[in-house]
């Protein structure tokens, strides 16, 4: 699947919340809410933002890997490979948690 494809996945998910927006960011689309970034595109894989303190826990889950983008993990992000988001409903749970999640945060 494109990452173009992943994104559309994604956009039909988040674009009517409130406080929705994107950005082109680290080679794929970064989905943001209020200001705070969610969800992104990773190649054919997602990255969610989750509480960092259960970063361990969410590292634990099937598909699930640390996001290291920068060269570095990122605590409180993980990247979740493509079997982990290839039904709608998987796809949907993730961007869910992290959405809630982005909301939870101060808006920007």
């Amino acid at each position: 699947m494109s990452n173009d494809v992943l994104a559309d996945r994604i956009r039909s998910i988040l674009s009517n919340r409130n406080g929705y927006s994107e950005r082109n960011m680290f080679g794929g689309v970064c989905f943001m809410i209020n200001g705070n970034m969610c969800v992104g595109t990773w190649k054919e894989s997602i990255i969610v933002r989750l509480d960092r303190m259960q970063h361990d826990e969410t590292l634990a889950e099937p598909h699930t890997k640390p996001a290291d983008i920068a060269g570095r993990t990122m605590k409180g992000w993980a990247l979740v490979e493509p079997p982990g988001i290839a039904s709608a409903q998987d796809l949907q749970d993730w961007v869910d948690r992290a959405a809630a999640y982005a909301a939870s945060l101060p808006a920007k």
